[in-house]
C-alpha cells in the first residue's frame, strides 16, 4: 500500500513538472498560428499560394493556375524596429485568355514590398508598418507581364486581440519606365482582412484582395473565405490552407468571374 502511495505520488510530481512545457509548448503554438495572419511578424516564412480562376476573356472561355511563392523575412534595425521583406513571385499557367492565344506558362512580375514596424505594438494594441513597393517586369511572356517597372508605398495596421485579427493592407503603384508601347500603370490594391484563430490553431478568415486601375477606372473584387490548419510535420511548423473566391466585380474586357479557389502551404521558420 505503501509503495502504491508513493508511486501515486511520483507520477503526480512527474505530471505537474510536465504540465508547464506541455501548456507552453500549446500557447507557444497558439502564438505561431496568431503570427500567420500578421502580414509583419518578425517570423521567416516560405507561402505557396495556388489559385484557380476560369471565366476568363472577352469571351469568358479562359482559365488560369497561378501559384504565388512569397518568402518573408525579417530582419532586426536596433532595439526597436524590424524591416520586413515580402516578396510575391507568380508563377502562371493560363489557357484561353486571350482567344485564339493557346495555352501561356511562365513566370508573371514580380511584386517586392519592405515594411518598416515597430517591434512592440502601439499603447493601443495596434501593429502597423509602411514603406516601398516595386513591380519588377520580370514576366517571361509578353502576357504574363505589364512590361513597366513601377514603384510608390505600402502600409499595414492590424490588431489582434482574443483570438481576433483584424485589419487592412494597402499599397499603390505607378509605373516609374520600361516599353513606351505598353500602357502606364496607377493601381490601387486593399487587401481588408478578418480571422479568427481558435485554440485548435484553426483560423478562419475572410478577406478582399481588390485592385483598382485608375487608368481603366476599374475594379477587380474577389472575396476570399478561407480555413487554415497549424500541424507539425518532423517538427517543422507548417500552415494548411483551403479556401474559395467569388468574384464580385472584375473588369468588363476579361477578368475572372464566379467562383475560384484556393489551396496554400506555408512552411514557418520561428526563432
Amino acid at each position: 500500500m505503501k509503495k502504491c502511495s508513493q508511486l501515486a505520488s511520483l507520477l503526480a510530481a512527474v505530471g505537474l513538472a510536465l504540465f508547464p512545457a506541455a501548456s507552453a509548448l500549446a500557447d507557444s503554438a497558439e502564438e505561431l498560428a496568431k503570427e500567420t495572419q500578421n502580414p509583419v511578424a518578425a517570423l521567416i516564412s516560405l507561402p505557396l499560394q495556388l489559385n484557380y480562376d476560369d471565366k476568363i476573356g472577352p469571351d469568358r472561355q479562359g482559365e488560369r493556375w497561378l501559384l504565388n511563392v512569397q518568402p518573408v523575412i525579417p530582419f532586426s534595425i536596433g532595439e526597436d524596429w524590424n524591416l520586413i521583406s515580402r516578396t510575391i513571385v507568380p508563377l502562371v499557367s493560363q489557357k484561353d485568355v486571350v482567344p485564339g492565344a493557346g495555352s501561356d506558362t511562365g513566370i508573371g512580375d514580380i511584386n517586392q514590398s519592405f515594411f518598416f514596424s515597430p517591434k512592440q505594438p502601439s499603447a493601443g494594441g495596434w501593429i502597423w508598418g509602411a514603406g516601398p513597393v516595386l513591380l519588377l517586369p520580370t514576366g517571361s511572356d509578353s502576357r504574363l507581364t505589364a512590361d513597366k517597372w513601377g514603384l510608390g508605398p505600402t502600409a499595414v495596421v492590424l490588431r489582434q486581440a482574443n483570438g481576433w485579427t483584424y485589419g487592412v493592407l494597402a499599397n499603390h503603384i505607378w509605373s516609374v519606365a520600361g516599353n513606351d508601347a505598353r500602357n502606364d500603370l496607377s493601381v490601387t490594391f486593399l487587401e481588408p482582412f478578418l480571422s479568427y484563430t481558435t485554440k485548435t490553431f484553426t483560423t478562419f478568415g475572410v478577406n478582399t484582395e481588390s485592385t483598382y486601375d485608375w487608368k481603366a477606372q476599374e475594379w477587380s473584387v474577389p472575396v476570399n473565405v478561407v480555413v487554415q490548419q497549424l500541424i507539425k510535420v518532423g517538427g517543422q511548423p507548417i500552415a494548411l490552407q483551403a479556401g474559395v473566391r467569388y468574384w464580385v466585380d472584375s473588369p468588363s474586357g476579361g477578368g475572372p468571374e464566379g467562383w475560384g479557389f484556393r489551396l496554400a502551404v506555408t512552411f514557418l521558420f520561428p526563432k
